[in-house]
């Protein structure tokens, strides 16, 4: 299954951030700039998506993720936090690697595939410490790239 997952390198940062809305607006920040997309829209989707419930998925890994108007496809970005944060996960342990998704608007199963995608990304060990060791963020886009090319084959 080939979900097209727009990746950008502008889509990737680290930050020390302490807070959860914190998080989640330099996640919009990140989305917005690289893939054109309005900040504050992306952002009331963010926290209405977590309002819904934690997006924490378990292992140090979040995945906030919403839907957009002004976007043509599911688009990714990654934020590694220096200090792990409380994000309520499902298993109660710090985030410390936070994968944002935007989809398009009425992108239903194109959306759940792509979420899908990220999930299998980060569950593998070998692949959460190679993000969590790599130096800077253009190792994270290539190893990001590499991996979600696999998976696409």
């Amino acid at each position: 299954m080939d979900v097209n997952l727009a990746l950008s390198p502008q889509a990737i940062a680290f930050a020390r951030l302490d807070t959860k809305p914190k998080v989640l607006a330099r996640m919009a920040q990140l989305l917005s700039t690289a893939y054109g997309i309005d900040e504050s829209e992306v952002l009331e989707n963010l926290e209405a998506r977590e309002a819904l419930g934690s997006t924490g998925f378990g292992r140090g890994v979040a995945i906030p993720h919403c839907r957009s108007t002004s976007i043509r496809r599911p688009s990714l970005a990654l934020l590694r936090l220096e200090q792990p944060i409380d994000f309520a996960a499902a298993d109660a342990r710090p985030v410390s690697l936070v994968c944002g998704l935007v989809s398009p608007e009425n992108a239903g199963a194109t959306h759940l595939h792509a979420l899908a995608a990220i999930s299998r990304l980060t569950r593998d060990e070998a692949t959460l410490q190679m993000l969590a060791d790599s130096p800077d963020t253009e190792a994270v886009y290539a190893l990001l790239t590499n991996q979600l090319l696999q998976n696409a084959a």
